[in-house]
């Protein structure tokens, strides 16, 4: 039996982190329940909950993303991971306190260690994929960590509703957790920054990475090097075409459900079942689009071959999303819905792999840039799209929804993946 390569017990590490972390970021969602009326809070309250992770999540992507740069990767999940753990702890011990309004004040500090945390996330994911895997390869990589991403949301309502049935809401958070422990104490003991520093990779497994862009481990990470990534006028367009990308990505992650139950009728729990599709859908798109993005880079080359999938994809997301609001039958809208979203996530191999190769000796910082990006389009979209749905005109949110897919479209006209510095 052939043993596996280093760089894949890596990458399932990565994934690893990927699918346990999304599952503690969605875990208060669903404890809430039990939560509001044993520690006195209202649901406005927990809204702002939700909104700390949110606003440190964006905040921190480029800080925690410099940090990973200089202080490695391998170090750096290990943070990421133990940090997390704490912040889940410190949410479940928010009854210790006595004052609800210190309570509130606890689970406020708890989602925003949580968000400061996992801001690393990604971006270290990406300088780990640089580093441990060919450069045909990164995009599929890039892929498969968003398909985990989505395999992490399909299992944490049912599995913290289980363990909250079981144990109550607070042991649930705890237990939920012991899983990223695991992987943490794993990481820090297998995982090397790079393959060149660990003992196990063959030679024929660095050969394996000749093709790849130079990297210099002892260069410096200057302020003058973080501004030229700050300021690439191409990670600034990619940028942009993400936060408008993104529109539709939280259109569809957080209003499906509401859709479904005012606009087209059907029950909470033919709701709850029917808005889970999208996100079963997005974790296949996801992969595929990686596999896609990397053959067609191969085939047409960056420049041409990165830009073919947004180009197509995403006006066709704008088709689906028009016959969302139009078709008559509530299922066969269910459907185009999944397919719009499916050709959204298409798209993430795309721009992720892009973003590396355009700056592939800071790719955490360059990732960090677009992924504060996406999170901004969420925090730009939310509020037009509540404001559009309180008026019940949902034609409107998905009309919206497909002009923002064309334009993130058009913008990936000027976007050149293949460009050199």
């Amino acid at each position: 039996m052939q043993t596996p390569r280093v760089r894949t017990l890596i990458f399932a590490m990565l994934f690893g982190f990927a699918f346990t972390g999304y599952i503690q970021r969605s875990s208060i969602s669903v404890a809430a329940e039990r939560m509001m009326p044993e520690l006195g809070l209202s649901q406005i309250q927990i809204g702002w909950v939700v909104t700390a992770f949110l606003f440190t999540y964006t905040v921190f992507q480029i800080p925690a993303s410099l940090l990973g740069e200089v202080v490695g990767a391998r170090r750096m999940l290990t943070a990421v991971g133990l940090t997390t753990v704490l912040a889940s702890v410190l949410t479940a011990s928010a009854p210790l306190v006595a004052a609800t309004s210190i309570i509130f004040v606890t689970l406020l500090l708890a989602r925003g260690v949580l968000g400061a945390a996992q801001s690393a996330l990604f971006p270290v994911t990406s300088g780990t994929i640089r580093h441990w895997y060919p450069v045909d390869r990164w995009s599929s990589l890039q892929g498969l960590t968003v398909t985990a991403l989505w395999f992490g949301a399909a299992v944490a309502s049912p599995l913290i509703a289980w363990l909250m049935e079981t144990f109550g809401w607070q042991k649930a958070l705890i237990y939920s957790s012991v899983p990223s422990l695991l992987l943490v104490a794993l990481w820090w003991g297998f995982a090397r920054d790079r393959p060149d520093l660990h003992a196990r990779v063959s030679s024929q497994e660095l050969a394996e990475l000749a093709a790849n862009p130079p990297f210099d481990a002892a260069a410096p990470l200057t302020w003058k090097r973080v501004l030229g990534v700050l300021s690439d006028p191409q990670i600034l367009l990619i940028t942009l075409s993400y936060t408008i990308m993104n529109y539709v990505f939280y259109l569809v992650m957080f209003w499906s459900f509401l859709y479904l139950v005012q606009d087209r009728k059907l029950s909470v729990l033919e709701s709850g079942w029917l808005a889970a599709l999208p996100f079963v859908v997005a974790g296949i798109a996801a992969a595929l689009g990686g596999r896609l993005a990397d053959a067609l880079r191969t085939r047409f080359g960056d420049r041409i071959g990165m830009r073919i999938i947004p180009l197509v994809a995403l006006p066709l997301a704008a088709v689906f999303l028009y016959l969302t609001v139009s078709l008559e039958s509530a299922y066969w809208a269910v459907a185009a819905l999944c397919l719009g979203f499916a050709c959204v996530e298409l798209n993430e191999g795309p721009f992720w792999g892009a973003a590396m190769r355009l700056q592939p000796s800071d790719t955490m910082a360059a990732t960090a840039v677009l992924n504060t990006g996406g999170n901004l389009g969420g925090l730009i979209g939310t509020p037009v799209i509540a404001a559009l749905s309180a008026g019940k005109n949902w034609a409107l949110v998905f009309a919206t929804g497909a002009a923002t897919s064309i334009v993130a479209a058009l913008l990936w006209l000027w976007i050149d993946a293949g460009r050199r510095k």
